[in-house]
């Protein structure tokens, strides 16, 4: 079942991950991170478990920058 808190928009999940919303857009064009679309408003939605997860693997990888 989908619950709403379970999500955040574009502004949130930029400021999770630390970087600009235009970035999380692409990433997400990209499938480096998943994204969901509101059904009723097409507005992109990301689940707070797939950022935090994309941050493990960021930081597991040592990598000092944010994938392209």
């Amino acid at each position: 079942m989908l619950k709403l808190r379970d999500y955040v928009l574009t502004a949130e999940a930029a400021e999770i991950l630390g970087v600009s919303q235009n970035t999380i857009r692409t990433w997400a064009e990209n499938g480096k991170i998943p994204v969901h679309r509101n059904p009723a408003n097409g507005y992109r939605m990301f689940r707070r478990k797939d950022l935090e997860a994309f941050l493990k693997a960021v930081e597991k990888s040592g990598s000092k920058r944010k994938p392209r």
